[in-house]
């Protein structure tokens, strides 16, 4: 946690100070969290992405046997230094996003505020914390990335719902009564997503509010 708020790391009451580029890439073991720590609320929202894996697929367990149990050795070569990925996040911040899709991200991350002015039944019923203002830089960003990776400088609508629950996933609580009824944060970002407007004018034409 430290390394990723104070970019630097403690040890033995010596810091040592980390260079850029770097990132911090954490797992969680879905079985009673066997083997790992659960983080607090406020740590797991210093994450950018929580990205889920599922069970690999007949494909992908031939790959993973061919790699590891016949004595390959992958040829691993270098394709970015530091100074060229530093300037790959520089070029992703001049990325335009027009003010109302800006809008829209943001009015997706003040949906799972639960009887917040933007908040969807859904979310009033199952959610007990919802999204912190990292969540809309989260979505942002992650929305710049997927459009220059299609060849564009500008977001979409469509690039805000594409990265939004893997953005927001891991930061909104169920209530209660969510967990009683089995509901996932995936089952209600997916709401929130189909149901919050694109724009103002659809959500007066719709009645909202």
């Amino acid at each position: 946690m430290e390394a990723m708020q104070e970019k630097q790391v403690t040890s033995f009451g010596e810091v040592r100070k980390l260079e850029q580029p770097f990132f911090v890439m954490a797992t969680q073991n879905p079985l009673e969290q066997e083997g790992t720590y659960p983080l607090p609320e406020a740590q797991l929202d210093r994450f950018f992405y929580k990205l889920q894996v599922n069970y690999s697929n007949r494909q992908e367990l031939h790959e993973i046997l061919n790699r590891t149990t016949t004595g390959h050795k992958p040829d691993v070569r270098p394709v970015l230094d530091a100074a060229k990925i530093i300037a790959h996040q520089k070029l992703v911040q001049r990325v335009i996003i027009a003010e109302h899709v800006q809008d829209y991200a943001i009015r997706c991350v003040l949906a799972t505020h639960p009887q917040g002015q933007f908040a969807i039944p859904m979310v009033n019923q199952f959610l007990r914390v919802g999204a912190s203002p990292r969540a809309a830089q989260a979505i942002t960003l992650g929305a710049k990335v997927r459009a220059l990776l299609d060849g564009r400088f500008h977001v979409s609508f469509q690039d805000i719902k594409e990265v939004a629950v893997a953005a927001m996933r891991h930061r909104i609580i169920l209530n209660f009564e969510g967990e009683a009824e089995g509901i996932t944060t995936d089952m209600v970002l997916t709401k929130v997503i189909a149901e919050t407007p694109q724009t103002m004018e659809a959500e007066l034409t719709t009645g909202r509010r």
